[in-house]
């Protein structure tokens, strides 16, 4: 397109195009249409707020919940421990070389996120999700200010007041209230709670606290406040992964088309004879949070909250209709009731087998995992410089660092043995020389044990000898390996 000056012409800019389409705002995207979802009651609805006062709870109060651990150990239930390296889980700690387990949960969060899609569709996103209860949280407060839709909206046109001041201030305000809770119940999980809130508000706390804080409540005051559905649509890969994990046996929320069609304004007297129950009230598009309407078809922007079925059960109560116009359903049912023909739900099948099993498997090696692991780690360092040391009898020593982690929280008894070299004895500074070195392992915590390892002249007959050491509490044993260098082969 062209802007024609007279008899020269010139590329006409961005700002011009965009007039020329009509498009007032300008620039290469549109603005984002506010949505003003109603206020719904219903089942779905109640249940949404149950599952919304549950999640919450569980993440405010999860780390002020209090764990008995003996000695200096954090008494925190639930702690990601950075500056000890540890994760704390009630009576459950894993260490940094078990990251494996961490891994593990990974995988099954992400096959029991496959496995309910399979099954109910978008269910995650729409009742249990962060940026789903956050957003109820705000719209709720949003409500609490502004009132319900029609008054939101007539609040938003009217011009600037002192009534809208302090209803838009005061909304603002406990937005940023609650994203401000959101970001410093976070930083509790990484540090105990009350110590660290007695540090924040005297300054004391690390800079990653107050740095972390301000960034979880910059980005919930946004996402939950300002952006909402455009988190949903645009930034969050989850609806186009969903794709391949649904089929028509996945019960979405679907607008029975089989009841509903031709649709048209009903009144109290007139006939339903040759017409659907749908009578175009909009309900259904007036409460979505998405702002889409359900009765075009699935679609990328639903996240199964079910607050369109709450909507349309109401409108059908009142006009004397059947509920479930909306309703969890799938679109093999819809066709085959649209044929005449009975349909069933059919929650096993090919993908719903493929998933639960591999969760089950992942569980299962998980479980064993924790139920198999010892108490006890043991790793050998043998001194390289230098390699051997030959004693004034002919005898070789060797030097070594033993690393022995207690994973127990009560000090072990541990016996340390050295095996692979016929007559070799161990001893440690402090300690006698003998086939077994018995020390104390403190618990929750890595020893470092110099070990020394002497060796007749008549044991060595090579110059480097596979070995290894053992490490016994109890039943529990340890092993690691390593060699005995000696210089036999070459002797001086």
């Amino acid at each position: 397109m062209t802007v024609v000056i007279g008899k020269a012409s010139r590329p006409a800019s961005a700002a011009q195009r965009a007039k020329a389409r009509g498009d007032a705002g300008g620039g290469l995207y549109k603005p984002r249409t506010p949505i003003y979802p109603k206020l719904v009651h219903g089942r779905w609805r109640a249940i949404k707020w149950a599952l919304l006062i549950a999640t919450l709870a569980i993440y405010y109060i999860t780390p002020w919940l209090r764990w008995d651990r003996p000695g200096a150990l954090p008494d925190q239930a639930v702690l990601v421990d950075f500056a000890g390296r540890r994760f704390y889980f009630l009576n459950i700690q894993l260490w940094p070389q078990e990251v494996f387990f961490f891994t593990g949960l990974l995988v099954m969060g992400a096959l029991a996120l496959f496995l309910v899609t399979a099954l109910f569709g978008r269910l995650w996103c729409g009742y249990t999700c962060p940026q789903t209860v956050w957003t109820d949280l705000f719209i709720y407060v949003e409500r609490a200010f502004e009132g319900d839709r029609n008054a939101r909206m007539r609040l938003d046109a009217a011009p600037w007041s002192f009534d809208k001041l302090w209803r838009k201030g005061g909304k603002h305000l406990t937005w940023l209230a609650v994203a401000f809770g959101t970001g410093g119940a976070w930083i509790f999980y990484f540090r105990d709670a009350p110590t660290l809130l007695r540090e924040f508000w005297t300054g004391q706390a690390p800079i990653t606290s107050y740095a972390s804080c301000a960034i979880l409540t910059a980005t919930t005051y946004l996402f939950a406040g300002h952006m909402r559905e455009q988190v949903c649509t645009y930034m969050c890969p989850w609806p186009r992964i969903q794709g391949a994990m649904i089929d028509e046996h996945s019960l979405q929320v679907t607008y029975c088309l089989d009841r509903g069609e031709p649709r048209a304004p009903h009144k109290k007297a007139d006939s339903w004879e040759g017409r659907g129950d749908c009578i175009d009230c909009q309900a259904c598009v007036v409460v979505c949070p998405m702002g889409i309407d359900i009765r075009n078809g699935s679609q990328l922007e639903c996240i199964n909250c079910g607050l369109c079925i709450d909507a349309c059960d109401e409108i059908m109560d009142r006009v004397g209709r059947p509920r479930g116009l909306i309703a969890y359903d799938t679109d093999f049912a819809v066709v085959e009731r649209s044929a005449g023909r009975p349909a069933r739900y059919k929650p096993v099948r090919s993908r719903t087998l493929y998933y639960a099993i591999a969760l089950t498997a992942v569980a299962g090696l998980m479980a064993w995992g924790l139920a198999a692991r010892s108490i006890l780690d043991l790793h050998a360092l043998r001194d390289r410089n230098p390699t051997f040391v030959q004693l004034h009898d002919g005898a070789i020593r060797n030097g070594y660092t033993l690393k022995i982690a207690n994973r127990s929280f009560t000090p072990v008894p541990v016996e340390v043995r050295f095996s692979g070299v016929a007559g070799a004895t161990v001893s440690s500074p402090g300690e006698p020389a003998g086939a077994v070195l018995r020390i104390v392992a403190a618990p929750n915590e890595v020893r470092a044990l110099r070990v020394f390892v002497t060796v007749p002249p008549a044991g060595l007959a090579a110059t480097s000898v596979p070995a290894s050491f053992e490490a016994r509490a109890g039943r529990v044993v340890a092993r690691t390996a390593t060699v005995f260098l000696s210089g036999a082969a070459n002797p001086s």
